[in-house]
Order: C-alpha cells, then sequence, then structure tokens
C-alpha cells in the first residue's frame, strides 16, 4: 500500500505548476547579474544589495558556502537543473529554510547563466541541494522552459527544455523576438504581457493558454509567468519568462477527480452486485470503454475457492460477474452478462494476474490471444486494443479481479492509467469486501432464522393462528425469541414463547436448542409445569458444559417460557410459565383479561418452581402470547406496555392476521430495542358430531362391546374402510386396560383431521412395547397398534390415570 501510494503521489503530483518564483540570473561565477525584486519579500535583498555579489555568500551554513563556491569554478560539468532545500540568510540575519530550483541558460555567446527560483519551504526536511539535490522532488520533477529577454524583448538566454516544449531549436530563438520566430496574433498577445511587466515591474503570474502551435507540432496546453529582472540600479535590464506544459497536470487533476467521485460513489451499500457496478461506473467512459468486476465464487481464492475440474491442466478458479459498465448505449451484449460464471485458466488474462498476484497492462493483438483466454472473442468483436486487470485483494486475500478494456478510445492505457486503476480497485476492495461478508453472513443469518422459527404454523382444529417475529438485530436477523405451535394427541394444541437472553447468532443457536427440545418434551405428552421443570434441567446443563470449555468466561444462560396446552374437545386450557410475562386472552366479546398464573423461575435460575394453572376458554376466545420485547423498551416500561397492548387487542371485528400486524405497528420501534414477538391463536372447539365416548366395565366382555360401538360409530362417519383396523386397535388397547389397569375404563373416538382412538383409566402404569420371540402367547398387541397407526403414545392425566392413543389417516389408502 505504502509503494502504491508513493508512486501514486509521483504520478498524480510530479506534474507541478510552476511553484518556484525565479529571484536572481547568475553568471557562470555564480555572481548575481540580474534580480527580481519579489525575492526582496523573500530574502529581504533589493538589486542594489545583490546584483554583483556572490550568489552563495547568501548561504546560512559556511559549508554550504563553500561546496556552492567550489561548483560555480566547475559549472561547465553540473546537471541542466537541480533543485533542493537549502538554508540561506536573510539581510535581517535569521536562517530560512527556502527550496531553490536552479535551471542552467545557454546564449549566444561562451559560457552559461543560471536562473534560481525559489520558494518558502520551512519545515520541511531534505538533504542540502549543493551536495546532490534530491531530483524527484517536487521541486525539480516539473520540466520547465526558461527563456530571458533584454529589453527589446529578444531572447538572450534559453535552457534545454525550452526546446523540448515547443519545438524551437535555440539558434533559432536566440537573438529574435517571439514574433519573429513564431508570426501570429497569439505571439503578438504574449510580447504585450512581457512589455506591459517590463514596464510595471509587476509579474504576470500562472496565465493558462489552451495550446501552443509551433512549427515542430502541437504542444499545451500550457500555463507561462513573467518577470522582470532588474541591474543594481534598480533598472530593468530584461523579463524572464517560465512556463510548463500542464496536459499532464490535467490528467493528473482528472486522475485526483475521478478518485474523488469513487470515493463518494463506490460502496453506498452492503450490495455487492451494487457495489461493483459502482466501481465499474466511476470508470466508464473515464478511464475505459468497458469495466467488469468479477468476484472469487465462493469467497476469496483461500481454501474454500470453487474450482472446475474438467479442464486438462487441472482445475481453474471461477469467478461470477457481478457488475459491468460500457460505453454502447442501452444494455450491454450477451457475452457481457452479469451473474455468468468466468473460469480463468492460468495461460489466461485472469491466471496471469492470480499467479502474480499484480495488475497487468497489455496491448491486445486478437491473433495472438489463447482462445480459452476469455477476452479473445470479446476483442475480436468489439475492437479490444488495450486490457488491464487488476486484483481486487482485502484481508491479504484475492477477492476477484477488475478488467478495464479501451476500444473506442485509441490511446492504450500508460503507467498512469495503470496506478489509476489500482487506486479505484484498491478504494473500492474493503467495501465489496465488506458487502460480500455481509451477504455471506445475512445469508447464513436467514438460514438459520428459517431453520430454527418455524416455516408454517396450523393449529389444526384446535386454533386458528397468526405470528410476527421482529429481531432486534436488523442486520443478522436473528435473536433469542422463538414462538412455535406443536400439534399433539387428542386433537390438542400446544401454544410456545419463549425469550433467551441476549442477542446474535449465539442466542440464536441457543433458541434453536430449546425450541427444538420443547417439540421433544411436547411429544411426550407431559403437562405443562413438567415440560417446563424439564426444560430447565436442560438450560442447566448447557450452562454447566460452558462452564467447562476453556476459553472466555461463559454468558450466564437465562431464558423465559410460557407453555399452553389446548383441548378443543373440552374447550380446557393448561398453562404455566418460567418467569415469562403472562398471556392476554380476549373473550368473544372483547373483555381483555390475564390469567392469575404463578411467574415461575426463569430457565437456568438454579431454582426450578413450576405451577400450572387451568382454565375454561368459551370457543372464539383469542390468547396473544408475547414476549416482553413488545411491550417494554427503554422509553417504556413494561406497565405502559401492558396498557397499550390492551387497547389494541380490544379492537375486535379484525382478521387475525390484520390484529397481528395493528398490534406490532402500534407496540414495536423502530429499529426494536430487543426481540419482538407475538403469537394470536383464536380457539375453536369440536362438535358432539365429532367426538364420541363411552363408559366400559372392567371386564373381558367389554371388550367385545368396544369393538361393536366403534363399527357402529366409524359407520356413521362413514369410515367404514377404517373398520378393521381399528377394530383392532380399540381391541388391543381395552384389552390392556383391563389387565393392567384399574377401573373405571373410558374409550373415546375423535374424528377429526385424524381418526383418534382413545381408551383411559386410572392406572399410572404405561404399556411398553415389546418384541415377542415365536413361543410367546403374548406380547404383540401394542406391536399391532403400532403398525396399523400413523403415530400412537401415552400420556398421564392431572392426578392419577393415563390414556393411550393411537391415529389413523382419514383418507383412503393415506
Amino acid at each position: 500500500m505504502t509503494a502504491r501510494k508513493e508512486r501514486l503521489d509521483a504520478a498524480f503530483w510530479g506534474v507541478s505548476e510552476v511553484v518556484c518564483t525565479p529571484i536572481a540570473v547568475l553568471g557562470a561565477d555564480g555572481t548575481v547579474s540580474g534580480w527580481v525584486d519579489s525575492a526582496r519579500h523573500l530574502l529581504g535583498y533589493s538589486a542594489q544589495d545583490a546584483v554583483g555579489r556572490p550568489a552563495a555568500a547568501m548561504l546560512a551554513s559556511a559549508g554550504d558556502r563553500a561546496a556552492a563556491s567550489a561548483l560555480a569554478r566547475r559549472s561547465h560539468v553540473l546537471p541542466q537543473a537541480w533543485a533542493g532545500t537549502v538554508g540561506v540568510r536573510h539581510r535581517d540575519g535569521r536562517a530560512l529554510d527556502v527550496g531553490l530550483r536552479v535551471s542552467r541558460l545557454s546564449g549566444r555567446q561562451d559560457g552559461c547563466r543560471w536562473l534560481v527560483s525559489a520558494t518558502r519551504v520551512d519545515g520541511v526536511a531534505d538533504s542540502p541541494a549543493v551536495n546532490g539535490p534530491p531530483l524527484s522532488s517536487l521541486l525539480g520533477s516539473a520540466p520547465v522552459a526558461i527563456c530571458v529577454r533584454d529589453t527589446g524583448l529578444r531572447c538572450v538566454w534559453v535552457n534545454d527544455t525550452a526546446e523540448l516544449l515547443d519545438g524551437i531549436p535555440p539558434v533559432t530563438r536566440l537573438g529574435r523576438r517571439l514574433t519573429e520566430v513564431r508570426p501570429g496574433a497569439e505571439s503578438g498577445a504574449l510580447e504585450a504581457v512581457m512589455r506591459k511587466v517590463l514596464d510595471s515591474g509587476t509579474p504576470a503570474l500562472d496565465l493558462e493558454y489552451p495550446e501552443w502551435l509551433s512549427a515542430a507540432g502541437t504542444c499545451g496546453p500550457f500555463e507561462a509567468s513573467y518577470f522582470r529582472l532588474d541591474d543594481a540600479d534598480g533598472s530593468p535590464v530584461g523579463v524572464c519568462s517560465m512556463w510548463v506544459d500542464v496536459a499532464d497536470r490535467d490528467r493528473a487533476r482528472e486522475r485526483l477527480a475521478i478518485l474523488s467521485e469513487a470515493d463518494s460513489r463506490v460502496g453506498t451499500t452492503l450490495d455487492v452486485a451494487r457495489t461493483g457496478q459502482e466501481l465499474a461506473a466511476v470508470a466508464v467512459p473515464a478511464l475505459a470503454d468497458f469495466a467488469i468486476v468479477d468476484l472469487a465464487d465462493p469467497g476469496g481464492l483461500g481454501p474454500d475457492v470453487l474450482l472446475h475440474p474438467a479442464l486438462v491442466d487441472g482445475p481453474v478458479p471461477v469467478f461470477r460477474r457481478v457488475a459491468l459498465a460500457s460505453v454502447h448505449q442501452g444494455p450491454c451484449e450477451p457475452l457481457w452478462t452479469p451473474g455468468e460464471v468466468i473460469l480463468a485458466p492460468a495461460n489466461s488474462t485472469y491466471g496471469g494476474v492470480l499467479s502474480t498476484g499484480k495488475p497487468t497492462r497489455t496491448v491486445l493483438e486478437p491473433s495472438c490471444l489463447d482462445p480459452q483466454d476469455p477476452w479473445a472473442e470479446k476483442a475480436c468483436t468489439y475492437g479490444i486494443h488495450a486490457l488491464m486487470a487488476v486484483p481486487i485483494r482485502a484481508r491479504d486475500e484475492v477477492l476477484g479481479v477488475a478488467v478495464f478494456a479501451r476500444s473506442r478510445n485509441p490511446a492504450p492505457f500508460d503507467d498512469g492509467d495503470l496506478l489509476l486503476a489500482e487506486e479505484l480497485v484498491a478504494r473500492a476492495a474493503p467495501s465489496l469486501d465488506n458487502a460480500d461478508r455481509y451477504s455471506r453472513e445475512r445469508a447464513f443469518a436467514l438460514t438459520l432464522q428459517r431453520n430454527l422459527l418455524p416455516r408454517q404454523l396450523t393449529g389444526g382444529s384446535a386454533v386458528e393462528v397468526a405470528s410476527r417475529y421482529l429481531p432486534a438485530d436488523i442486520v443478522a436477523g436473528v435473536g433469542g425469541d422463538w414462538f412455535d405451535v406443536i400439534p399433539l394427541s387428542g386433537a390438542r394444541v400446544a401454544l410456545v414463547v419463549g425469550d433467551v437472553v441476549g442477542h446474535g447468532i449465539e442466542a440464536a443457536a441457543t433458541m434453536g436448542r430449546l425450541r427444538t427440545a420443547v417439540r421433544a418434551l411436547a411429544y411426550l405428552d407431559l403437562l405443562p409445569d413438567e415440560l417446563l421443570t424439564h426444560l430447565d434441567d436442560l438450560v442447566t446443563r448447557i450452562t454447566q458444559e460452558h462452564e467447562n470449555v476453556q476459553g472466555p468466561p461463559a454468558q450466564v444462560l437465562w431464558a423465559t417460557c410460557l407453555y399452553i396446552v389446548y383441548d378443543p374437545v373440552t374447550r380446557r386450557c393448561t398453562m404455566a410459565r418460567a418467569g415469562h410475562p403472562p398471556p392476554a386472552i380476549i373473550d368473544p366479546e372483547g373483555r381483555i383479561t390475564f390469567p392469575d398464573l404463578p411467574p415461575g423461575t426463569p430457565l437456568g435460575a438454579g431454582v426450578s418452581s413450576f405451577e400450572a394453572v387451568e382454565l375454561e376458554l368459551p370457543e372464539d376466545s383469542v390468547l396473544a402470547l408475547y414476549t416482553d420485547g413488545l411491550v417494554e423498551s427503554r422509553t417504556r416500561d413494561i406497565d405502559a406496555g401492558i396498557d397499550r397492548l390492551t387497547t389494541v387487542l380490544a379492537r375486535r371485528g379484525r382478521s387475525l392476521d390484520v390484529q397481528c400486524s395493528d398490534v406490532v405497528d402500534a407496540l414495536s420501534t423502530h429499529p426494536p430495542d430487543d426481540d419482538v414477538t407475538l403469537l394470536l391463536a383464536q380457539t375453536r372447539a369440536l362438535g358432539p358430531c365429532q367426538v364420541v365416548s363411552w363408559d366400559l366395565p372392567l371386564q373381558p366382555a367389554a371388550v367385545s362391546s368396544a369393538r361393536a360401538l366403534t363399527t357402529r360409530q366409524l359407520a356413521r362417519w362413514g369410515l367404514e374402510h377404517l373398520v378393521p383396523s381399528t377394530e383392532l386397535i380399540v381391541s388391543e388397547l381395552v384389552t390392556n386396560a383391563i389387565r393392567h389397569g384399574r377401573g373405571p375404563i373410558r374409550l373415546r373416538l375423535i374424528r377429526d383431521q385424524v381418526m383418534t382412538c382413545e381408551v383411559s383409566d386410572s392406572s399410572d402404569s404405561l404399556p411398553r412395547l415389546r418384541h415377542a420371540r415365536p413361543t410367546d402367547e403374548s406380547g404383540r398387541g401394542l406391536l399391532l397398534v403400532n403398525r396399523l397407526s400413523r403415530r400412537r403414545g401415552t400420556r398421564y392425566t392431572r392426578g392419577e390415570g393415563k390414556i393411550v392413543w393411537a391415529e389413523q389417516d382419514v383418507a383412503p389408502g393415506a
């Protein structure tokens, strides 16, 4: 980066304007023969003080004075120009650091003259100019043409640079006026300026001219300055003109403008394609006719690089085109399609950049390109003759390649263009890297979220549900809150909402573990308080695992949870909570209550204390489950949030989904201070036509009666195709209850989305699935039930007793 910065500075600032003011003309022996009045403002010496004196006498250091005198004696071997920083003595005695530029002038007489230009550079450290000036210095980097004319405006002294800029040789220029060497109105205007400087003594500085026409060709635009030279009496003896070709300077300004534009336009978003397009758009047409940004797919060219295995030379890197810009109007040609896959074999343009890690600048000859090179066909099709390929690097990895090409512009790329392309890519690389990492992290987070939270909620025949989830981390899109709707046996449903303390990926991962655990425990048909006890034990174990791992101290794991089971047959609702806000219950009349539910301790607190409450709910009641992020924020306490929630929920006559949106819009902050979760569930009830039950005596004859009752009921429901399997299931379940349970025995059939057969008794002993040996006379009952049903299980009832159940699909052939 440092080396590129130094080369960039040299390229962009090396072509300087005339930054030094001429102060004196020296003879070959170093004596001042002409003095510019403006030097008095810099050094304090007037023409009377300076003319006729050795210039070395004005140096502050005795060593510099001696060295300068020695150089004056062998001036014929000195270079054409040298520059540097020296200490000079002001007329009042103080020392000044001055940047000097000394240029050799040639005349018609023998010997030479020297023009000394100076500028104040206090604080700039450099080696003494007389001992070996750094010609790369800004003072010495500009090719300045110098011409000294007498009072008749005839050229008497000129340096070699003048011929390089305007093509007029010294033999033609010396002894003649400008209008004699190059007649024309422009020359006359310049002589008028010089005459005015001679008459007034006021310099004419930094005059800009669009171009300089000469017999040798065209040079320009250029910038000129004119200064009067005085003798010891203060009388004018001539005028010094200095001019410089500023075409390179203008190009440098244009390049700096491009970089400035890139700073403001590139990286405005965290979208990879848009960031790449911003880079390409800045380069076209200011730098190139085509600009393309190709990124490695996926990630940088590290261990995870995507390789194409089909080529003979082995796997090659694969790029994906993310952005392009073209001077052609309208959409780019089909061969330049965003998103297309680009192979980069070793002998291609891309391969060379990847192998060396350095940018390349190439003049394309289509006939010499390898057919496998992606640019071979394009060079022929679009007349591309110049190409630059610059690696996009960030964090010491190659993210991709930016390519710049010219077709309409006939000029090839030069070193300055390559430096500009490097700097453009270097400035855009962090934005591309950030956008690429953000896209990957967001894709990962969204994938994690999709897998951790339910994709589709269904409450079956028990409830109608709607939900909303807003993460506090909008960028990552995940947090520690979760919700779920879990179908249970007997047409029941479990409603869950929980909150893991913290945000981000770690909290989300813990949330995923807890949500999975809740589902697993729910399928065991545990009562709400029992389920929370097991969940609390799991959180405690997770915390202990983290504490036993070496590394940074583990974050204390806390979580809250609300677990509700609703039975649409009895309309009974059983709930328990672990430090979570209680649900809001909206009855069909719009009245809102919060059940008196014991708060319980948060999960992971170390003390398990959970108590369940059972309520009977009217049909069409709405249960509102939420996390504290909905009702509490930095600017609103939880009581005010609950009041606001009550007000919004009281508005009836809306669909559940609309009501869900209204609540979130009314209560959540933007962005939310904490994860916001809301689950609304409107209760339903199964009517008498869907449920039937019978009490059976505790005697073997009840098995036959149970089969007969089941057959008649299935016929009423039009489920004759289920009679054989259901008869067998009922026989086995009732037989087990008579043999191993205690009365009373009850048989219940539920026709819902599935056909459920339940047998209950007052015993708490659970049936166990066995694999009977060929010689065993029993032990095959539950195995047959398992084969004939889609699901089967057992659950305890409140108090003593259990229910053994089995489900079958209602549709024939399912």
